[in-house]
């Protein structure tokens, strides 16, 4: 095969696997009800309800984002300091953005206490 006619069958293969897999998947999905509802299975069952909301989720993702900026602010005098480039910046942006996922769930854990 030359090339070309790869660069044009890979995309053509993706996308079609993607509706390949999204076809079995529903179909599978709807025989499955359809036998839950045969046997005597209440349809209501197969509404999801949306769980409460606990407001966290924005906290927790904002802390999130303040531990990687202090990464980055940290990886930067790391790397003045002499260290590597990439190793300062991802270190420190893993460990700051893990330090603020950390501070985050104690916070949470403090605020359902109360």
């Amino acid at each position: 095969m030359q090339v070309e006619t790869l660069g044009v069958l890979i995309p053509f293969a993706f996308f079609l696997l993607v509706f390949a897999s999204l076809y079995v998947h529903l179909t599978t999905r709807n025989k499955e009800r359809l036998a839950m509802i045969e046997k005597g299975v209440s349809p209501e069952m197969f509404t999801q309800k949306p769980e409460p909301k606990s407001g966290y989720g924005n906290f927790k993702f904002g802390l999130f984002l303040i531990g990687i900026a202090i990464g980055i602010v940290a990886g930067y005098f790391l790397m003045e300091a002499g260290m590597d480039e990439g190793a300062a910046y991802f270190s420190m942006i893993f460990l700051f953005g893990g330090i603020g996922l950390v501070v985050s769930f104690l916070l949470q854990k403090r605020f359902e206490e109360k």
